[in-house]
């Protein structure tokens, strides 16, 4: 039952109404004029108010302000177009002409009530949605994450600009399309670029565009994406990798609001939020000289660092139960459940690829499962046990005499570079990079790089 008030100063109408509206199952009440309205009622606890146009005192529109968030549906005997666009200006959802036919109030009224309960349950789905998982697609309830997700919650709205920390796979992208959703930009468009991913030679041109003639094979003009982000966000992935010309195209960027594509003379106004994210440390590389040091400090405005997944374990379950279920969507069957065993599995292993690395996993179980249960077999993690002077000692072995213990222990047991060249070094002979690469949640390039960091040499082609 809906709760309507209606406000008209004549005693007949305003009776002729109620009885309607009553039959209709609604509950009504009323009032003279809008001062009455005001003094004898809590005007936010109705569903819709319907007011007359022409009241003794306030016009009936003035009640629009003081019950936000309730409709207001305007009766007039004056059914101009004026009279109807004032209303709707002065937030009236809609108005009726009088005299009017006895069902088609029926159907206004009905009408709006339909649309008011829609927006009512649209908001509290939003809170609700928000509430459990305040980024979009990040699952935690651990207090690195409760950090995470209040941060961007503060920083969204603010035209700030935006670096995001974190290792390769802890979801920076996700980070940066919340702060996008939450914005007041959210209707723009979000672009997102991988400066590692474009070669060096086509940086520019791709991100500030080129005229026609800049270079060889540039037979038209070509906006870059700083300027289809104009209006809303421009996320750069892997920062720490953009060349030195290219910071300082992004610095003047940053400092005039302007863009001038490759060959221009003139520059281009852009409206451009920028969202950085990195997995390198760029104050090493400012010291390096390979990152400018005033475009470090023009990104760092505002500074969010996502906790690898080692770090908060307690999210595990829920994250898996997340991406089990993402998995079952893509590849179309029902989402299985965790074995105890595949459980316990997860929540050991040390996740040197993150969470992208664990989304791989459940993938690949779900792929292979023949039955409604993932048992940890199928997840086919490599875990560190005693055996290899990993992880705790295991119950067997008599760590005072050494009975049982590893001869050597050439890493500390959260060594993740220990894990990474031990498991990279047990499976080359018979997994190519690519497989590595996925087993490892990383791409090509960071194995690449990894590889090279730790001095481990390739043996197969």
């Amino acid at each position: 039952m809906s709760r309507i008030l209606v406000i008209e100063d004549e005693p007949i109408i305003r009776t002729e109404l109620r009885r309607l509206l009553v039959r209709a199952g609604h509950d009504v009440s009323e009032a003279g004029s809008v001062h009455e309205a005001a003094s004898d009622y809590a005007l936010d606890s109705f569903d819709l108010v319907l007011s007359d146009l022409r009241l003794p005192g306030a016009p009936g529109t003035d009640i629009i302000a003081m019950c936000p968030g309730v409709p207001v549906l305007i009766m007039t005997s004056y059914a101009t177009v004026k009279s109807a666009v004032d209303a709707m200006k002065l937030g009236a959802v809609d108005y009726i002409a009088k005299p009017f036919d006895h069902d088609e109030l029926l159907m206004q009224v009905e009408r709006v009530l339909r649309e008011g309960l829609l927006t009512r349950q649209n908001a509290a789905l939003k809170r609700e949605v928000e509430q459990a998982h305040p980024v979009s697609g990040m699952v935690g309830s651990s207090p690195a994450m409760r950090e995470v997700f209040e941060r961007v919650r503060k920083v969204a709205p603010s035209p700030a600009t935006v670096l995001v920390l974190g290792e390769s796979g802890t979801g920076k992208e996700l980070v940066a399309r919340a702060l996008h959703a939450q914005s007041p930009r959210a209707e723009g468009p979000l672009v997102a670029v991988n400066c590692a991913a474009i070669p060096e030679g086509l940086l520019e041109s791709e991100l500030f565009g080129h005229e026609k003639g800049a270079f060889t094979g540039a037979q038209a003009a070509h906006p870059g994406l700083v300027e289809a982000a104009h209006g809303g966000t421009l996320f750069l992935d892997e920062i720490g990798e953009l060349p030195a010309p290219a910071q300082a195209r992004l610095l003047r960027m940053l400092q005039d609001g302007e863009v001038r594509r490759v060959g221009a003379t003139r520059p281009r106004k852009v409206d451009v939020r920028i969202v950085a994210a990195t997995h390198r440390d760029l104050p090493r590389r400012v010291q390096e000289g390979a990152f400018r040091q005033d475009l470090y400090f023009r990104l760092r405005v505002v500074e969010i660092r996502l906790p690898p997944l080692r770090e908060r374990t307690e999210d595990v379950p829920a994250l898996a139960k997340h991406l089990l279920e993402k998995a079952s969507r893509k590849v179309g069957r029902p989402t299985p459940s965790l074995a105890p065993e595949a459980l316990a599995a997860l929540t050991s292993h040390p996740w040197p690829g993150n969470v992208r690395e664990l989304e791989n996993a459940l993938e690949r179980a779900v792929i292979l499962a023949d039955g409604p249960v993932v048992t940890a077999g199928l997840l086919a993690l490599e875990l560190p046990d005693t055996s290899d002077g990993f992880g705790p000692p295991s119950e067997a072995a008599d760590t005072s005499t050494g009975v049982g213990a590893p001869e050597e222990t050439t890493g500390s047991p959260d060594s993740m570079e220990e894990y990474f060249r031990r498991f990279v070094i047990e499976h080359q002979e018979h997994m190519g990079e690519t497989e590595l690469a996925k087993r490892l949640g990383i791409s090509r390039k960071a194995l690449w790089e990894k590889r090279q960091k730790l001095g481990i040499p390739r043996t197969r082609a």
